[in-house]
């Protein structure tokens, strides 16, 4: 999908008022489109070599771990479910199906973190996530989670 260049619906300030995530765990910087109609949410993750994980994961080649990448994913259908109007809820990951890693993803890319909500719920739902760089897939995924009352954890 294509979004306008200078389209930012959250900055990083925001998003750390929706997610329960901090530092070095916060893996996305921005949301750059929502539609809540069409369960749809574009964020980013810029990836640097500053980035701990490459101190380890392949130092002589750095790679992002899929895991991460996974994570990033979540996160980024975490703050649509947030914003579905399930805010006083945590989503929790729950199970993660089909995941395909396509393309290593290096210091330097630009990752865009796609989610397309199949089915969001008071209990729980399951959203189609893809990362890309330079439109090209790297990871993709189906990523199930349950939703918890925040004061439950």
């Amino acid at each position: 999908m294509e979004t306008p260049k200078n389209s930012v619906v959250f900055n990083v300030k925001e998003i750390l008022n929706i997610l329960p995530h901090r530092y070095p765990f916060l893996l996305v910087d921005k949301v750059v489109h929502l539609d809540l109609e069409e369960n749809l949410i574009i964020a980013q993750k810029n990836v640097t070599m500053n980035e701990q994980f490459f101190q380890g994961h392949f130092p002589d080649a750095p790679i992002m771990p899929g895991v991460l990448i996974l994570e990033a994913l979540a996160q980024a259908g975490g703050i649509l479910v947030h914003q579905k109007g399930y805010g006083h809820k945590i989503a929790l990951l729950l199970n993660i199906s089909n995941a395909k890693f396509r393309k290593p993803v290096t210091p330097g890319d630009v990752l865009m973190l796609e989610g397309k909500g199949i089915h969001i719920s008071n209990k729980g739902g399951k959203v189609a996530a893809r990362a890309l760089v330079n439109e090209q897939i790297a990871v993709e995924a189906e990523i199930s989670f349950v939703l918890l009352d925040r004061k439950q954890l």
